[in-house]
């Protein structure tokens, strides 16, 4: 029995080997057609035998959502960007990793070197870190700046290839189609959407929604331009050319007047924003070199003047850093888009804070309601009222707290500065010496046991205070002219000691510092609408250029040169929307009523010009002068934009040199002279005293 078991064993074992075998072959058979070779091809192409940054991208966005802090910069980052790139979503991703990493290369060594250099203080360390984040938000603002400058160059170039391929083919589909097709420039992504819209069964349609995705106002313009084009046909000029290319043109001349404006902006701003921040990091050098050169300052900047003048200069150098770059930002004045859900939305959420929110917000129908209502349009503000009302508080609330510990902290300093500072009266130029010093300790060792033994009896005379010192143990058995001396120097800490605690009067002040925090934000919500207001030629300008693109298109109308200057509006958006809204019940009336909302004077002509299109004229003839006066208008455009570089170029000098002046000026070289005559003073008296 056990040898037909060991038979029936083997002959198992070898039907199985004969199975693997015959699979091995018919598998082997299989492999070797022609699909399964293409296949294993394709597989075999995609392997990376090496290190690939564009893997290593799209993994590092991944890491970059997971991190609690990195993930709001990479989320504000992907909102301005996915804009541009239209749903691609591998490149949206690709490029915020791109520059969240150039961000990270800078800023994680600079961290610690911060940390490393300022470790000994505290509140260096914390302003510098908290600076930090500014800092953040420059770059990748700078870097954003820079896909959108390179977009806008690469139009000029497509515009002039459009022209060529318009010429080709005389169909404005087909011509887009074409360049569209050159897939190494971003633009043609662009090129391509613009496509889809034209032959798509409800182009209208399509093209509004276009309008809400395109990257700038140009692409805007040459959208709109070749659909007009494509619905109504093309038409010749009074001197033969296409008037299709030559809105091409018009647009192409617009292009490159912003584009030497983006470039002398960023020239004159691309280091007022650093020079204003600098003076944080030169605090601590300026205070060694002043008690280096000079002990006499000591007192000051170690004491309680020091200290405010040091948190005084830090708050100034980032309302100025942040001044410079609303006014490098507001130099395209872009319309804001709404915010999804913010912190400010997340607490007025909460019931309770609601409430008090609420009670501060004026009454719907006021004047102070309405005043507020139009700041925020027009200094272009994502904010609604309540958010702003959110920030209002929240900058009073932490004004205050800010300011009591201030001045709580500035108290403690004074007495660790009395109890710390060695005694001496060494108050000219240069350090003691090794000997000197170490005698000027011990002298204030002696003092503090004195300090400790008073400081509790606040109503302790000079008097008293001479039998305690002379009953002392460190200055027992002293001469009378000594214990004097003795008496005076230790009164005058006792009386400092004493005095340092939070007065009724620094509490007022903190309330003072808290209804200007309070203000605050309604400040810098004027200063953007002053720096919007500067805009306001620019803009007009782009009005008449649209208008000249626009009046001689057959089936173009009033109400449609106003829809589109509402589209390419910015600061009179408002207006002119109100204007669009009620055309329908009496464009006279609508168009009056537009002439009395604004000041602006060339605005004003424009709308006349419009009223008299409604009713009297044709478009053509009513703005006749644009088209006569192109290049006039194009001369006044560039020395208006001069004018306006050079007012924000004055501004921001003064803005971004404000903290260094304040640095050097009321950081060293006015503390060092009153208190250098302070003491010369002292020296002559006890000179005079001696003879």
């Amino acid at each position: 029995m056990s040898d037909n078991f060991l038979l029936i064993i083997m002959g198992g074992a070898g039907g199985i080997f004969v199975f693997i075998l015959l699979a091995y072959y018919i598998l082997k058979s299989k492999m070797q057609n022609k699909e399964t070779k293409y296949i294993a091809q394709l597989v075999e192409g995609t392997k990376e035998e090496r290190f690939n940054m564009e893997i290593f991208y799209q993994k590092f966005y991944v890491k970059c959502l997971k991190i609690p802090f990195v993930r709001r910069y990479s989320l504000k980052l992907r909102r301005r960007l996915e804009i541009r790139n239209l749903d691609d979503e591998y490149l949206t991703r690709k490029q915020t990793a791109q520059i969240m990493f150039k961000a990270m290369l800078i800023v994680i060594p600079l961290t610690f070197v911060i940390i490393l250099m300022t470790k000994a203080n505290y509140m260096l360390m914390s302003t510098l870190l908290l600076f930090e984040i500014f800092f953040v938000e420059t770059i990748i603002s700078g870097m954003v700046d820079k896909i959108d400058n390179d977009l806008l160059k690469e139009q000029i170039d497509f515009f002039a290839e459009i022209r060529h391929a318009y010429h080709e083919f005389n169909m404005v589909e087909e011509a887009i189609y074409e360049v569209s097709q050159n897939d190494e420039v971003e633009v043609s992504r662009q090129a391509e959407k613009i496509y889809e819209v034209l032959i798509s069964d409800d182009p209208e349609t399509e093209l509004e929604k276009y309008y809400d995705i395109a990257p700038n106002s140009f692409l805007k313009e040459f959208a709109g331009v070749s659909y007009l084009t494509k619905e109504f046909g093309d038409r010749k000029d009074k001197d033969g050319a296409s008037l299709y290319l030559k809105n091409l043109n018009n647009i192409t001349q617009e292009m490159q007047i912003e584009i030497l404006k983006r470039d002398k902006l960023d020239y004159v701003f691309q280091s007022l924003s650093m020079i204003a921040a600098i003076p944080i990091l030169f605090l601590d050098v300026v205070k060694n070199w002043a008690m280096g050169q000079f002990a006499f300052t000591s007192q000051f900047y170690n004491g309680t003047l020091g200290f405010i003048t040091q948190i005084g200069l830090i708050i100034l150098t980032f309302l100025c850093y942040m001044l410079t770059r609303k006014l490098k930002d507001n130099g395209s004045v872009n319309v804001a888009k709404n915010m999804e859900n913010p912190w400010q939305a997340k607490v007025y959420a909460k019931k309770p804070i609601k409430k008090v929110v609420d009670y501060f917000i004026p009454k719907d129908g006021t004047k102070e309601y309405r005043n507020m209502v139009q700041l925020l349009k027009d200094s272009a503000s994502k904010l609604k009222l309540e958010w702003l009302y959110v920030n209002r508080l929240t900058s009073a609330i932490v004004t205050l707290i800010v300011t009591l510990i201030v001045a709580i902290a500035s108290h403690q300093m004074a007495i660790i500065y009395q109890y710390t500072e060695p005694t001496s009266d060494y108050n000219l130029l240069g350090q003691m010496t090794e000997s000197q010093e170490k005698k000027a300790k011990q002298t204030t060792e002696k003092d503090n046991i004195i300090l400790d033994e008073c400081k509790e009896d606040l109503d302790i005379t000079q008097d008293e205070l001479r039998v305690v010192i002379s009953k002392s143990e460190p200055y027992g058995g002293v001469s009378d002219e000594q214990l004097d001396v003795l008496t005076e120097r230790i009164y005058g800490k006792l009386k400092i000691v004493q005095s340092s605690y939070l007065k009724w009067f620094e509490v007022l002040l903190s309330f003072v510092a808290c209804v200007l925090g309070y203000y605050g934000p309604v400040w810098l919500l004027m200063f953007q609408k002053k720096m919007r207001q500067m805009e306001m030629e620019n803009e007009v300008m782009q009005f008449q250029t649209i208008i000249l693109m626009l009046m001689k298109i057959e089936r173009v109308n009033v109400e449609m040169i106003l829809e589109w200057l509402e589209r390419y509006s910015n600061i009179f958006r408002e207006p002119i929307s109100k204007c669009v809204n009620n055309y329908e019940s009496g464009p006279w009336e609508a168009l009056e009523e537009l002439k009395n909302d604004i000041s602006f004077q060339q605005l004003i002509r424009i709308v006349e010009s419009l009223q008299a299109a409604v009713e009297q004229i044709p478009i053509r003839e009513a703005f006749d002068e644009l088209d006569t006066e192109r290049a006039y208008h194009q001369e006044k455009r560039k020395e208006s934009n001069e004018r306006l570089i050079s007012k924000k170029s004055m501004i921001g000098k003064v803005v971004g040199f404000a903290p260094m002046v304040v640095l050097f000026v009321g950081y060293l070289i006015v503390p060092m002279c009153v208190i250098g005559m302070m003491s010369m003073t002292d020296a002559f008296a006890s000179m005079s005293a001696m003879m």
